[in-house]
């Protein structure tokens, strides 16, 4: 639960202790954006779903991340687009930090930066590395 003095504060989570899924650090997962109140400024990250830039939207991207816990809506404005273009266009993993965004009832991050961390799928492929934390050759 939120207090008035979170208002201005990030909403951004801590990372996960070694061998689980490869959250980047400081990214609130897609099921608690629930609780930072609308405006408030949040860290998402999760593997590219859809890229939409439909012609009547001006130039506008929106992207649909999914991460373990659900999907984030992102609204990429025509001006951020430009500057993180080759993230937006190529990442299969994003972090995108900006503001929470609600209305009736639809929850959106609207970016202000873009970071393409794709290199940290390649710890999924690791010989060892299982997302429940367990190693190769470990009895339940």
């Amino acid at each position: 639960m939120f207090q008035p003095s979170d208002l201005t504060a990030n909403w951004l989570t801590m990372t996960p202790e070694p061998g689980s899924w490869p959250r980047p650090p400081k990214a609130i997962p897609a099921g608690r954006l629930d609780e930072p109140p609308s405006g408030a400024r949040v860290a998402v990250a999760g593997l590219v779903l859809v890229r939409q830039r439909p012609g009547t939207a001006k130039g506008t991207i929106f992207l649909t991340l999914e991460d373990e816990t659900g999907v984030v809506n992102v609204v990429v404005w025509a001006k951020i687009y430009e500057q993180f273009r080759r993230a937006v266009i190529a990442g299969r993993l994003l972090r995108v930090t900006g503001r929470l965004q609600r209305e009736a009832g639809v929850v959106h991050v609207v970016a202000e930066t873009i970071e393409d961390i794709s290199h940290l799928l390649d710890r999924l492929l690791a010989e060892h590395f299982h997302p429940d934390g367990t190693r190769t050759g470990d009895q339940p």
